[in-house]
């Protein structure tokens, strides 16, 4: 059962997170969060809050294209409820905290369109229930993680236009079931495609144009019955005419 004593602290809690988070902004050019985030009204009520009706705890932080500008902070990890992170069309810069690796509901991850630096985490693998995770348009750097693979909730990766470099697992797909999506076009990704993507059965978008792949297109591209759209010019890849006839209607 759930006391009035607990839902104010767990309250407080995630009231000092996002706190945290607005203290650690540099520039928040509408004053959006500076005039509507007070303690004259409850967290829940603040714009671009979400909370959950049962548990009374902050589930969705939502503010994308709000031309806000400074550094995600390491409290983001107390919103220990959160299903919804979307600060996509920002100007937030500098590192991933690790502590998102902490937000074990989390569902959907929206951080594109800003100017994050540094590698994807790898405690971001720790996040079981996620669903899409969107890094798009930012600058970040090193390998993919390959624990990220290992997340069977995943629908969607979108890593387009970073300088993102390394290899793809050759088994990327055993843990995959449910992956509609593949984004990785415009980065510095290398070696070969592995043959067993076609274990992603329910690929829709498959796009890595624009890296540094190389190597045999393999056949088993053309064992995607689901997908609807293939990008992968702007490599040093080579196909077969085997290989041409099956994936043809995909291009």
């Amino acid at each position: 059962m759930v006391t009035y004593a607990m839902i104010v602290r767990n309250l407080s809690t995630d009231q000092l997170a996002l706190v945290g988070f607005r203290d650690a902004l540099i520039s928040d050019p509408q004053n959006m969060l500076t005039n509507n985030w007070t303690n004259a009204t409850s967290v829940c009520s603040w714009f671009g809050v979400s909370c959950s009706a049962k548990h009374q705890r902050v589930t969705a932080l939502n503010l994308p294209n709000m031309t806000l500008k400074g550094k995600l902070p390491p409290q983001l990890g107390n919103l220990s409820f959160l299903v919804s992170l979307n600060l996509s069309g920002n100007s937030f810069h500098g590192y991933l905290p690790k502590e998102l690796g902490m937000l074990s509901r989390m569902k959907l991850i929206d951080l594109s369109f800003n100017f994050l630096n540094g590698e994807i985490l790898h405690e971001i693998s720790n996040l079981g229930n996620l669903r899409i995770l969107r890094l798009r348009n930012n600058q970040l750097s090193g390998s993919i993680p390959s624990a990220i693979y290992n997340i069977s909730s995943l629908e969607k990766i979108s890593l387009r236009q970073n300088s993102l470099s390394g290899s793809l697992p050759e088994r990327i797909c055993r843990n995959l079931p449910n992956l509609e999506a593949l984004l990785l076009n415009s980065n510095e990704l290398s070696g070969q495609i592995p043959s067993s993507i076609d274990e992603c059965i329910n690929l829709q978008h498959f796009e890595m144009n624009s890296n540094r792949f190389s190597g045999i297109i393999p056949r088993s591209i053309g064992n995607l019955t689901m997908l609807k759209s293939l990008l992968i010019g702007g490599n040093s890849l080579q196909a077969n005419s085997t290989t041409i006839f099956r994936i043809k209607i995909y291009v």
